[in-house]
């Protein structure tokens, strides 16, 4: 099984210094801004992705 992918910034000040948090999985922490946050995947969306300018065919 492979690792989930980190965080390249920090949603709040851009940061790139982050660092796993104690909280539990998906949990960051930023050194810059002292900021703790947590991601989750919600899933996949059944409609797929369509452009929103006309062109192109949707998925």
């Amino acid at each position: 099984m492979s690792e989930r992918a980190a965080p390249f910034y920090c949603p709040y000040c851009g940061d790139e210094d982050l660092r796993p948090n104690e909280t539990g999985h998906g949990a960051w922490e930023c050194a810059s801004c002292n900021r703790a946050f947590q991601l989750k995947f919600l899933g996949l969306l059944t409609r797929g992705v369509q452009r929103s300018d006309g062109e192109g065919d949707a998925i």
